[in-house]
């Protein structure tokens, strides 16, 4: 019987006296995307963007562009705050946005999701820019990097939601984008998407070709006595507000928001078939007439 092979052949023992040093984690919030944002790969996802990803989102999403003109005016950087209904959100947001934003914004994405696994890290960073976020608690890593990319002069494309839609109803927005922009010092733009969870919804495993519809709002900043939590809200009343605009036009839109009748893009609070029938309702043509209990598409 040959005597049991040790070091070099196996891995060698850690001897107990010796205290094992911290072992130093490369993904998830502490992926390092430094190199995303470097010259070169710049310029390649840049030629990739314009020369692949367009002309792709145009035939898979078909997207209808309003209120650019409500942004013609604002100086880069800022946060763009959207809802979240599908994977398709992403690049539509970033082909759609105007070229001074375009092609130096970072997107939030789920350390938990996207830097899961050093392959999935490594294209995520390159295809999108996408930077490390926890959905779940709030880390200060996150924060960090966050605000002093903002502060570098690059903009935040973020999904206050937290996460995909489940059923085709918003979620309420978490404070993170608008503590983000109010430490920044920088506006935060509301987004409505629609039409997205049509192509991909949560869970699909198959691309269905749809229109889409991308509603910009006018930039909102925090107040000086205002907490994250309420700018938060006042941030997911302005996305209502687009809903709305995009299903029943912006007079009605405007009249409706006015006597506080915005439909809340959270959906009844009701049984799933109720929710499920409201949401169909929400597809209908809308009347001229506003009125509570109707609620847009998402």
């Amino acid at each position: 019987m040959s005597p049991r092979r040790g070091f070099p052949y196996r891995r060698p023992t850690w001897p107990t006296s010796v205290e094992r040093p911290p072992v130093e984690r490369s993904l998830g919030v502490d992926y390092d995307t430094a190199w995303a944002r470097r010259y070169g790969t710049r310029l390649a996802r840049a030629l990739v963007l314009d020369a692949v990803g367009r002309p792709l989102v145009q035939a898979m999403a078909s997207p209808t562009v309003d209120g650019l003109d409500r942004i013609a005016a604002l100086p880069a950087p800022a946060v763009f705050a959207a809802n979240h209904a599908s994977h398709v959100d992403t690049p539509l947001l970033l082909t759609v946005l105007p070229d001074r934003f375009r092609h130096r914004a970072v997107v939030a994405a789920g350390a938990d999701y996207f830097f899961d696994k050093r392959w999935k890290a490594h294209m995520w960073a390159f295809a999108i820019n996408a930077i490390p976020v926890e959905r779940t608690r709030v880390s200060t890593k996150s924060i960090r990097l966050a605000s002093r990319l903002l502060g570098d002069g690059w903009s935040l494309v973020i999904f206050p939601e937290g996460g995909r839609s489940q059923d085709g109803w918003g979620q309420t927005h978490h404070p993170g984008a608008a503590h983000l922009a109010a430490r920044a010092g920088v506006p935060v733009v509301p987004i409505h998407v629609e039409g997205t969870r049509r192509i991909l919804k949560r869970g699909a495993r198959a691309i269905r070709p749809a229109t889409t519809h991308v509603t910009f709002g006018r930039p909102l900043r925090a107040d000086d006595d205002e907490d994250a939590r309420r700018f938060a809200g006042r941030i997911e009343s302005a996305v209502a507000v687009l809903a709305d605009e995009q299903a029943s036009g912006f007079w009605v839109a405007r009249r409706r928001a006015a006597d506080g009748l915005t439909p809340a893009l959270t959906g009844p609070p009701a049984a799933a078939w109720r929710r499920a029938w409201a949401l169909e309702e929400g597809r209908r043509p809308a009347s001229d007439e506003p009125r509570a209990g109707r609620w847009p598409d998402v």
